[in-house]
């Protein structure tokens, strides 16, 4: 199939820019994959779709603050430094603005007086830096910006620092938020429980690469990111005594549902620390998952693309003009939809 087959229109007006003015208040769209039924609810009614045959599996990485400002020592222009990774000790990985000017040697004052400069070009836009003392997550905490996507048309502000994180955030490493979580409250999950659902909990950092194009044609030649997820013994306990007992397995968000899928073999989840290019498009087969909570996706996207491949293209599109139709908001402070 060509990724030209996953375009939808949709209004600039129905691309969210602020969440929900509060959390767990956002359109909720219930799709039944036998029927083909579509029903609009709210967030407070996931419950009624949640009982003790369930397990909800969330992912709780937490996003870093990544954006760091700093200014050239010699000229006094200003930069973006996009933190990717710790490298080494006062080492960083980093995306650069500007990035023709940022050369070996090159050195900067950032946010808080901290000192560095440039070490090693690894590829158009990406640098190594050497900072003068040690760029922590405290540090980034203090200093550093919120990385809203692209698609979100203005700098974050404090509320920000809250919203684009879950309620249940716990691992730092990533660079965009798993978005579908992000309608949960304390009290729905309390409620989830009420319902003697069990929940879980996975780990996959975002990676920058969620947001990359499909640059070629044909899905088939599309070369998957990878994004490194860890699963405890606890949670795949969890998972596999589901699994045999018949439980259902919803997964919130693409990133969970990737997670599972990746590390499912021979009917045991694979414990531990790994990473994942794993596309889900028309064709593949799910071993785990049996029910989706996500949100509405970009146009031409391989989020798009695995959610369609859950639901059958057919549906989705339905769904995706019903949406746009009943002017439902879209992308990562967007509304949701539950998949049966």
């Amino acid at each position: 199939m060509k990724i030209s087959d996953y375009s939808f229109d949709l209004p600039k007006e129905q691309i969210a820019q602020y969440p929900p003015e509060e959390r767990g208040t956002a359109n909720l769209m219930v799709i039944d994959r036998l029927d083909g039924s579509i029903e609009h609810k709210n967030m407070q009614n996931f419950t009624d779709y949640i009982d003790d045959n369930t397990v909800v599996v969330f992912n709780n990485s937490r996003v870093r603050k990544a954006r760091l400002f700093a200014t050239t020592d010699d000229s006094g222009g200003k930069v973006e430094f996009f933190m990717l990774s710790k490298t080494e000790k006062n080492q960083w990985e980093v995306m650069v603005s500007k990035a023709k000017k940022q050369v070996v040697g090159r050195s900067y004052t950032f946010e808080g007086g901290a000192k560095g400069r440039i070490t090693r070009i690894i590829s158009t836009n990406h640098r190594i830096v050497e900072f003068d003392t040690d760029i922590n997550d405290d540090y980034l905490d203090q200093y550093a910006h919120i990385p809203l996507p692209p698609y979100i048309k203005r700098g974050d502000d404090n509320a920000d620092s809250e919203r684009y994180q879950t309620v249940f955030s716990k691992e730092i490493g990533s660079c965009a938020a798993p978005t579908a979580s992000l309608h949960f409250t304390q009290d729905i999950l309390d409620k989830i429980k009420e319902k003697g659902a069990d929940i879980a909990f996975v780990t996959l950092h975002v990676g920058l690469g969620t947001f990359a194009p499909v640059r070629t044609e044909y899905l088939d030649d599309h070369d998957m990111h990878y994004e490194d997820f860890y699963i405890s013994d606890e949670s795949a306990t969890i998972i596999e005594n589901a699994k045999k007992a018949g439980k259902k397995i919803l997964a919130v968000g693409t990133t969970s549902v990737r997670t599972l899928e990746s590390s499912w073999v021979d009917g045991k989840l694979l414990r531990g620390t790994r990473s994942t290019n794993l596309f889900i498009k028309p064709g593949y087969e799910f071993k785990v998952v049996d029910r989706m909570f996500t949100n509405f996706h970009t146009p031409e996207s391989t989020l798009l693309v695995l959610v369609s491949t859950f639901a059958t293209k057919t549906l989705i599109d339905k769904a995706y003009k019903e949406a746009v139709d009943s002017d439902y908001m879209f992308f990562s402070y967007g509304d949701a939809m539950l998949i049966m």
